[in-house]
């Protein structure tokens, strides 16, 4: 049997390891679910940071943009790059600046062959940014547009768990899916799971004060967890301050 290759846009975006098996060794492709590559931290050494990227056996890296202009940027590089796809979609930061005219223009965006996902998406309480009322609106309307599209969704949610779940079950996302980026621990593992949705796991593991954590995520699931980098952020113990790259 011989390497998977990843040679057209994934019919499920959230698959994260395609590993075949050669004699006695396994090859393992993986898939960097969450990174911001077209971030100005990158705009430098982008063309570096993917070719390290490649060279560590990252084989797809998909793109979650936070509002309309990086959702614009996060195309662009899809459009440029083979191997990389965009998510796109508004923040909770952003949440006051999703209305009709820019659901639409997200929409109109959304269509494109490269985007795979609506995201990242979600609620934040942890910084008073945005009302929460904008957040509630501008979560469920885009909510709508996925299902709408048949697009998963990427999820941020930062002390709102709560809420979150509350709105995704009252909804028919589960339908076309949805990754929980950054997952932390905060929502049972097991409600997680019986939605069918998927745990995106990162550098925040490794943390010092990650207790407890580590044990939480060996009982996920293999088939519902996800790895991402959320380059150019949470970059792994001992390197946590510094930029994060996908690999």
């Amino acid at each position: 049997m011989t390497t998977t290759e990843i040679s057209q846009k994934p019919t499920f975006w959230y698959t994260v390891n395609l590993i075949t098996f050669y004699e006695d060794t396994f090859l393992l492709n993986l898939i960097d679910s969450h990174c911001h590559l077209n971030f100005n931290q990158f705009k430098s050494d982008r063309e570096l940071v993917l070719a390290r990227a490649t060279e560590a056996g990252i084989t797809c890296f998909i793109n979650p943009a936070v509002d309309l202009t990086t959702s614009r940027e996060a195309l662009a590089l899809a459009h440029r790059y083979p191997n990389v796809y965009a998510a796109v979609g508004f923040h909770p930061y952003s949440a006051d600046k999703v209305n009709d005219e820019t659901l639409a223009i997200l929409a109109d965006i959304a269509q494109d062959e490269n985007v795979v996902a609506i995201g990242e998406i979600g609620l934040d309480f942890y910084r008073d940014r945005t009302s929460k009322s904008d957040q509630y609106r501008a979560f469920e309307s885009q909510l709508t547009l996925a299902q709408n599209l048949d697009l998963p969704v990427i999820i941020h949610q930062r002390d709102a768990a709560e809420d979150t779940m509350s709105i995704l079950k009252t909804t028919e996302v589960s339908k076309t899916s949805a990754v929980l980026h950054a997952y932390s621990g905060n929502i049972a593992v097991e409600e997680v799971v019986s939605l069918g949705f998927y745990m995106g796991i990162g550098g925040p593991i490794t943390f010092k004060n990650a207790k407890g954590f580590p044990d939480i995520v060996a009982t996920i699931p293999l088939n519902r967890l996800i790895v991402e980098t959320d380059s150019p952020f949470l970059s792994p113990h001992p390197l946590r301050g510094k930029r994060n790259e996908p690999e």
